[in-house]
């Protein structure tokens, strides 16, 4: 069996059995493609370190991230240790394969009174103009940051997703995996607001279903919604490129600083890892770090 072969029925195989995100899936394909057309397009079994080590290296030329060359180690490990498996070769030449290190950063965090101010300034303009986009947006960071939800996850929400009389929302997260969770009286009101008075004006016959709406009427797409979040939330944290992900990082980590479970903060996330949400408690505790510094006479 060729290479291009297998990673075809890898990459169902990760969709339909392992029920991975299609954003992961879309990174595996695009990885090992990359790696098919480097060592062009061989015999599954004429692939060895050699040319996983070549593949490694020649991205590096490229500049590519180390974060995303430990990705493209992940995406080579579970390719070969999927077709070893399968019997599509007899051995499995990642195992000789060093993977290079990931370093770990800190998420974007906003202070819990800068996002209040610019949130409620949002609902007050909101409340004021009457003016649907700005119901949606002020809805929208408000769930965002409301129930640390991923921005797809909030994308692909419906009307039916809400129980806005439990202050609840069903969401599907990575994998398919479905969670309710609560979100608060501000993002409470700025979704009756948003529901009742906005998105009537930009609905339309294809977007009956969708709670976010986009300005021509279609469900609102992940790229519009990381716009918003950019243009409102950017010059809060001193950052242009910030993204959707800034809320829900900062609501995890406030609610560890309001004394919030880690494992009740987990569930919220949908992390199906413990040992991703503590990464949380180590930005908490840089915050507790610098305030003890700054104010501790034998710091």
């Amino acid at each position: 069996m060729r290479m291009s072969e297998a990673v075809e029925l890898y990459t169902h195989h990760a969709e339909r059995v392992r029920r991975l995100s299609p954003a992961t899936v879309r990174a595996y394909r695009s990885d090992l493609a990359d790696l098919t057309a480097l060592v062009h397009d061989p015999h599954l079994d004429d692939v060895d370190v050699e040319d996983l080590r070549e593949w490694l290296w020649a991205a590096t030329q490229r500049g590519i991230a180390r974060a995303s060359l430990a990705r493209r180690t992940a995406s080579a490990r579970g390719f070969f240790g999927w077709a070893t498996a399968e019997g599509l070769r007899t051995d499995d030449p990642t195992l000789r394969l060093v993977t290079p290190k990931r370093g770990r950063t800190l998420p974007t965090v906003a202070s819990t009174t800068s996002l209040e101010g610019v949130l409620n300034q949002l609902r007050s303009a909101a409340d004021e103009s009457g003016d649907a986009l700005v119901l949606r947006d002020a809805a929208l960071l408000e769930l965002l940051y409301g129930s640390a939800l991923r921005v797809s996850e909030a994308c692909g929400l419906d009307l039916g997703s809400l129980d806005r009389s439990a202050s609840t929302v069903r969401v599907l997260g990575k994998g398919g995996k479905e969670r309710v969770v609560p979100y608060g009286a501000p993002a409470g009101k700025a979704l009756d607001a948003w529901i009742i008075r906005g998105r009537g004006a930009l609905l339309t016959e294809t977007s009956l279903s969708a709670l976010f709406l986009g300005a021509r009427g279609g469900r609102l797409g992940v790229r519009a919604a990381y716009e918003i979040v950019r243009r409102i939330v950017g010059p809060v944290v001193g950052a242009d490129a910030v993204g959707p992900h800034a809320l829900r990082h900062s609501a995890a980590t406030h609610l560890l600083d309001g004394g919030a479970d880690l494992r009740a903060v987990q569930e919220l996330l949908g992390h199906a890892s413990l040992g991703t949400t503590q990464i949380y408690t180590h930005v908490s505790t840089e915050r507790l770090t610098a305030a003890y510094r700054l104010a501790h006479p034998r710091a």
